[in-house]
């Protein structure tokens, strides 16, 4: 049997961009996946959102991340990849993240080298850990995953905390490690995407942060520059709460959304959309006879 896990690294073997879609929760999941995404991506910026309300900031915990993950890869059969922060700790934490992320469905986490507690990599004050600890985690996913097939991506936020040239130096230390990705966070130009791509070996991340640090560029561009894994993992968050804030601005004004059904999805398309007439029917199958 295919782990989901190697159908990322099959779909990699296509020469085009796979595009991921950013998820958070069970509603987003569905809708992502009837878009028809092949991967999905369940990022802590999101989550941070909207289970705490709070920025990405190192407030989640890896229990909590585990939970959402077992929340949205219950609702799909696509491979979803899930944000590991730092591993909540040291080789040994990254090794309990692997177990718990495994055991929710995952089919690979992103693994960083921010000092805990982290901060988004589109925010200002980041700081690294030694090289040499974050590969020692990356290591501890590669050993313990065994059966556990997971798809590791390698992230180093070194590009703003230290250098270019130390964060290009990390990923070509972590694809020699043998992670299957590796992610350069937050480079500022077009000419860094291409630097970064000439330096480093095999399949790379490009993260495109609407309003952030990196140019945005299309899948086609960015395929074209050397990156392969392509992440627009907040368009999902920033459209909702954007839409949530202009409804809710609406309905305090008038009382009613009567004039605005526009801005709506039909009540009944929803309850599609979450399989209403499946539960009925199961509800009729189990219905107690007399």
């Amino acid at each position: 049997m295919i782990t989901a896990a190697q159908q990322i690294r099959d779909l990699l073997q296509q020469d085009r961009p796979l595009v991921l879609g950013g998820v958070y929760d069970g509603l987003s999941a569905r809708i992502a996946h009837r878009a028809g995404f092949e991967v999905l991506f369940m990022g802590g910026f999101s989550v941070a959102a909207t289970v705490l309300g709070e920025p990405d900031f190192g407030y989640l915990t890896q229990t909590e991340m585990a939970d959402a993950a077992r929340r949205v890869c219950r609702l799909t059969d696509r491979p979803v990849l899930v944000d590991a922060d730092t591993g909540y700790g040291n080789a040994l934490n990254v090794m309990r993240t692997v177990e718990l992320y495994h055991n929710a469905g995952a089919a690979g986490l992103f693994l960083e080298d921010q000092v805990w507690p982290k901060r988004c990599g589109h925010m200002r004050g980041k700081r690294v850990v030694e090289r040499a600890e974050w590969l020692s985690k990356l290591r501890a996913v590669l050993e313990t995953r065994g059966a556990r097939d997971l798809f590791l991506v390698a992230r180093t936020d070194a590009r703003q905390a230290v250098s270019l040239t130390e964060a290009i130096e990390r990923g070509r230390a972590a694809r020699d490690v043998g992670a299957d990705a590796v992610f350069i966070e937050a480079p500022e130009s077009v000419a860094e995407l291409e630097q970064i791509a000439r330096a480093i070996p095999g399949p790379k991340v490009a993260n495109m942060v609407e309003h952030g640090k990196t140019p945005l560029l299309s899948p086609a561009e960015l395929h074209q520059l050397g990156f392969d894994l392509i992440v627009t993992p907040l368009a999902g968050l920033l459209s909702s709460a954007k839409a949530l804030q202009e409804t809710y601005a609406l309905l305090r004004r008038d009382g009613t959304m009567r004039d605005h059904l526009d801005r709506l999805m039909p009540f009944d398309d929803f309850n599609q959309l979450v399989e209403l007439e499946r539960h009925y029917a199961l509800e009729q199958r189990f219905k107690a006879r007399e």
